[in-house]
């Protein structure tokens, strides 16, 4: 793994073209053959484990996914389009830790900024075709002191691309995202549903209830919460419905 870079202004997403997501600049499958040859025998693969500059393998992931970031508001009228970005997609290890080492950590962001990782061709949006019929697994850490959020969230990514957080049949996970706010930093999961029955799956509603809870319980333990501190589930509808305020959680894990 390569030594994570110094974190760029906070106000600023790091430019694209200085995030390194392939193992050499301009490499082709020709140089590549040439660099993993020259200092070893013909043909030996080389993953980022073995040489984190001259890698010849790449560890595919099951899903492409996007980074997204929401800056701040300016205070001027901004609407939520102009203000979330796309930042870049990814479909393997290797470009995954080449994005991660390159942008803020989530603890140097500003006030009232987000990241957002979702599969591919879902944006973090609740009108989102395949999210507005979903909720979200979410839970607040109130004492901001007393957190290493960078971690937490690396965590939280990696159970997310690893597919840790479901089982292969479930297709609930939509994303994760992390909210940076003046009293608390928030981390929550997005789901497809809200544990409703799926006809499609021959799942019944108890059946999609269990499995959003299963859910819940594997993002519980991927923040490392302690034994009193619960997550809570809302629907995207009920916190649409209920603006400013905190939508009523329908469950908890």
């Amino acid at each position: 793994m390569a030594d994570v870079a110094a974190a760029p202004n906070p106000q600023q997403p790091v430019p694209l073209d200085t995030i390194p997501i392939s193992p050499t600049d301009g490499s082709s499958s020709e140089s590549k053959k040439e660099s993993s040859t020259s200092d070893s025998k013909d043909g030996e693969i080389k993953t980022v484990f073995h040489d984190p500059e001259n890698f010849n393998v790449k560890h595919p992931l099951m899903n492409n996914w996007t980074l997204w970031f929401t800056k701040p508001p300016s205070g001027k009228g901004d609407n939520w389009a102009e203000l979330l970005k796309e930042v870049i997609s990814f479909d393997s290890v290797e470009e995954f830790w080449g994005i991660y080492n390159n942008i803020t950590p989530t603890s140097d962001l500003a006030l009232k900024s987000d990241y957002h990782l979702f599969k591919k061709g879902v944006r973090p949006e609740w009108e989102d075709s395949q999210n507005k019929h979903g909720g979200k697994w979410a839970f607040q850490f109130k004492d901001k002191k007393a957190i290493n959020i960078d971690a937490l969230w690396l965590h939280v990514m990696l159970a997310a691309i690893g597919e840790n957080l479901e089982d292969d049949e479930d297709n609930e996970v939509m994303g994760v995202v992390v909210n940076v706010r003046r009293g608390f930093y928030r981390i929550g999961l997005w789901t497809r549903t809200v544990g409703k029955a799926d006809p499609s799956k021959g799942r019944t509603a108890e059946q999609g209830r269990e499995v959003l809870h299963k859910i819940g319980k594997r993002f519980r333990q991927s923040l490392q919460l302690k034994d009193n501190e619960m997550v809570e589930f809302s629907g995207h509808t009920d916190s649409a419905h209920a603006g400013s305020t905190r939508a009523k959680a329908k469950f908890t894990a």
